[in-house]
This record gives structure tokens, sequence and C-alpha cells, in this order.
């Protein structure tokens, strides 16, 4: 079958590989859409700490398909399915609150074993009994379906924040995790989103996401704009979705007394450092969290919010390649000019 694959230490391919064999207790998917995450893009580029040197994975986590064959208990073959990637140890107590995206001995698809940039997917033991499976609709899209685990990673975030009814939410970085923020705020019922990047393509995908404000950090003063649509008060909330520690502060300065803001996106590893002011923090009574990932039961909400029509994650899907033009797709997505990349077994 065909797969994307890479080699720690840098070795990107798309190659025939087998058909993966599965043992008692698991299951092969057949991929029916998955598609391309940023983190996929941080791995051609720098390799992932799961991995040991020359250790080859398949990568993709997000995805969804059929069951093909099953060795597992309540799991039959030809259901409809779709996998959250991240499963834990089991007894630590990260997993034991349901949160085993924060167990420091995780495993994932895409990251250290195989995962779905190919034709089918050895679905494991412990991703099975740990509720990573979700039985699908008869009737549900497969494109929009591969979009649930990073929109279960954007529905951790502003859990964890959270925004209410009525809020005013800033959103920095416009990119496909910036765009699927946009849409969960406007599901929540947000008064005013401000979009803010210095792409002027992006800022209008986040205008059709559902930005009612857009400010280029390009040609305008940030801090004045986001004055004048709050008329001096602050923002309720802030995400920033970008990978900017110049961001981060800024943001803080903005908000309104009781503001929340969330790190979303990770910082780059030699700048991860950033100068907060902690009178602000202090005076404002401010809160500041970071989010990483989504567990089981975010994955399962965010289905609900797919399927639903409630979050119309399609306007985040720029481009759709079958399967065959696999080193095509991820041309696209590592040219830096595409939305989300979805791969399909049919197009």
């Amino acid at each position: 079958m065909i797969a994307a694959t890479y080699t720690q230490g840098g070795a990107f391919r798309v190659m025939d590989v087998p058909v993966p064999e599965i043992s008692e207790g698991e299951a092969l998917l057949r991929v029916e859409a998955t598609s391309i995450c940023g983190t996929d893009m941080k791995i051609l580029r720098a390799g992932h700490r799961k991995l040991t040197d020359g250790q080859r994975v398949v990568l993709g986590h997000e995805f969804a398909g059929v069951i093909e064959k099953s060795r597992a208990p309540n799991l039959p073959e030809g259901s409809r399915v779709g996998v959250a990637p991240n499963w834990g140890c089991g007894h630590c107590d990260a997993c034991i609150r349901g949160m085993a995206n924060y167990c420091a001995d995780f495993s994932a698809f895409g990251i250290n074993h195989d995962g779905s940039h190919a034709e089918y997917v050895r679905i494991t033991a412990p991703a099975i009994s740990q509720g990573n499976i979700v039985p699908l609709p008869q009737d549900t899209p497969w494109e929009i379906t591969s979009l649930a685990e990073p929109l279960s990673c954007v529905v951790n975030a502003q859990k964890s924040l959270p925004v209410r009814a009525g809020d005013t939410v800033a959103v920095y970085g416009c990119g496909p995790m910036g765009l699927l923020h946009i849409l969960l705020v406007a599901a929540t019922g947000a008064r005013e989103i401000i979009a803010i990047d210095t792409n002027e393509e992006r800022l209008a995908s986040a205008r059709e996401a559902g930005a009612t404000q857009l400010i280029s950090g390009q040609r305008e003063n940030v801090r004045e704009r986001v004055k004048e649509i709050t008329s001096g008060r602050g923002l309720d909330a802030a995400i920033t979705a970008a990978p900017v520690p110049e961001i981060v502060q800024e943001a803080l300065q903005l908000l309104a007394p009781f503001g929340r803001l969330c790190l979303f996106a990770g910082l780059p590893k030699d700048k991860p450092e950033v100068a907060l002011d902690g009178n602000a923090i202090h005076y404002k009574n401010l809160y500041v969290t970071g989010t990483t990932g989504g567990c089981n039961d975010d994955y399962r909400l965010a289905l609900k919010l797919i399927h639903s029509g409630r979050v119309p994650v399609a306007k985040v899907i720029s481009h759709r390649f079958p399967i065959s033009d696999l080193s095509e797709a991820y041309d696209t997505a590592l040219s830096g000019k595409a939305m989300k990349v979805v791969i399909l077994a049919n197009v």
C-alpha cells in the first residue's frame, strides 16, 4: 500500500509498504479520509522526541474510516469509525482523569505508531480498550470527520478559558487552527470575534469563518485597533494560535479585567520564554493558561459539533487529494499556502 513515511533523522518518503497484520484485540482500518497537520510538518523538519534514531513511522493522526478486519470484541467489521489518536499508559494521574494527551508515556498514531497517511492503519488494542474508536452515523461525510481531531484540540483550549456567549474574543493567527478557533468561538455566541494576522489572504479566510473584525498586524497598530473596537474596555478572551512570543505579551496587555488568555500554539524551542506583566495579571485578575492536544471526551464533543453542523469545518479545507496523489498533497501542505489538506480514498 502507498504511505507517507518519516525516518527519524530527516528522511521523508512516499513509498509502498506492506498492509499491516493485526493481532488479538486489534483491528485493521481502511482509511477513508485523513488530513495533514502542522505537527506532521514539524516532524518532517525536526523529528519527534518519541522516535528513536532510524525509526520509521507512517505519518498522520487525523483520520476516519471503515473497520476492514477485526480481532477485537465489540468492533465489528464494516463499522464506520472516527479515531482519537492519543492513548496513555492507563494508570497515571492524567490517564485516570481521562486526559491521556497529558500522559508522560503517551503513544499516538502518526507519532510513534504507524498512522493514517496510508491506505490502512493497524488499530492497537490499547486504543480500542481506552475508548479511542468512536462509531459514526452512516451518513457522515468522511472529509469533515477527519477534522474532528484538530477540532478536539480547539475544544480543549476553549474549555480551559472558557469562551462565553457575548464575549469579545481575539484570535491571533489565522492558519487552519486559528480558523477552527474562530468557527468554535462563533458557535459559542461571541459578540465580537477579532482575527489578527499579517497575511491578508488568511484574514479573508477568517472573515469567511465568522470573524467580525479583521486586524492586519502588517498594516495596523493592533493595540489601537482593539482599543477602538472594544471602546477602550479590552478583550474578554484571547487565543494565540501562532508560535510568536511577542503576541503573547501583546495579548495579555489587551485583556479587560477578568480577561482570559490561552497559549494554544507552542513557542519555538530556542525561544520559549515570554516576559509577562505580573502587575497586569495581579491588578486585573487575569487568567493565563495553555493547552495541548485533546482527550477522548474532547474528540467525541468535536464529532458532535461537526455532525450537528454547529461548527462547519469544511470552511477550513482548501485542498482535497486522492491517496494516489499523496506526494502532491504533501507538497501542497509544505508550500505554506494551503489551509487544511485532506487526503481521501476516493475523490
